[in-house]
């Protein structure tokens, strides 16, 4: 008899994140306060209050973020209520959803996301 185990399945995008960030906040974290740092940072677990980083900050799909975020680009995968700053790129991947403002000068909404909100893309008052 032999056994062969069983790996845990993710997305391409939650591989893709999880490998590049240095800082993952685990599915069973919940976080309330603030966070701030020079580095990119992934969400599986639940974050409310405040972040603001200097890099990027990806939500994955089992990621709750009750926050206003700040940071230079922003994927979600998850669920995210509160307004979004980005200096750089905002993108809603498919199956999110985001309630809040969005303020950067890209922003890219995938087929089958869902947001509730207001764009503006003018960065020049920044």
């Amino acid at each position: 008899m032999s056994f062969t185990p069983r790996t845990a399945r993710h997305t391409p995008f939650e591989r893709r994140t999880t490998l590049m960030a240095n800082t993952v906040i685990g599915s069973s974290i919940v976080i309330d306060g603030e966070i701030s740092g020079d580095e990119d940072l992934v969400i599986q677990g639940t974050v409310k209050g405040k972040i603001s980083l200097k890099e990027s900050l990806y939500v994955e799909g089992s990621g709750v973020v009750e926050a206003d975020i700040e940071t230079q680009n922003v994927e979600i995968a998850g669920r995210v209520t509160g307004n979004i700053v980005a200096s750089d790129k905002v993108e809603l991947k498919t199956d999110c959803r985001v309630v809040g403002d969005i303020k950067a000068p890209r922003i890219l909404i995938a087929d089958g996301a869902s947001f509730k909100g207001n764009v503006d893309m003018d960065m020049k008052e920044r």
